[in-house]
């Protein structure tokens, strides 16, 4: 985990899609939250104490407009990193998946209204 988090925050760094997001981050703790949060995430010992997803990164949605568009990247960075590292493909799709199983989390969507019928957010009674 460590050396996965290293290269990802290296990768991700370096990319100018997203490297913007993290403009004054102290990343010595950003390294340890995701470590933590990974090792969680990815089944492994201990738990998972930083902030809730949300609250991490709601500032991020409404003043930098962090989005969709945005997490696909860090999902690409995270599965070239595990490539890199020589991580299986089964993996890599497995780790996406946890990845993205948190997305609407990070991205502060409103679950309720990601379900609604396009007819519902036209404004149909349901």
């Amino acid at each position: 985990i460590d050396a996965a988090v290293d290269l990802f925050y290296k990768k991700v760094l370096a990319d100018r899609r997203v490297n913007s997001f993290f403009k004054g981050t102290d990343m010595k703790k950003q390294h340890r939250m995701q470590k933590a949060f990974l090792t969680f995430a990815f089944g492994g010992p201990g738990s998972y104490s930083g902030k809730n997803m949300r609250k991490a990164h709601q500032k991020l949605v409404d003043e930098q407009g962090l989005n969709d568009s945005h997490y696909d990247v860090i999902v690409e960075l995270l599965g070239g990193t595990l490539k890199e590292l020589g991580v299986c493909d089964a993996d890599v799709t497995e780790a996406a998946t946890i990845a993205n199983s948190v997305r609407d989390d990070v991205l502060c969507k409103d679950p309720v209204a990601e379900k609604k019928t396009l007819y519902e957010k036209l404004g149909g009674a349901p």
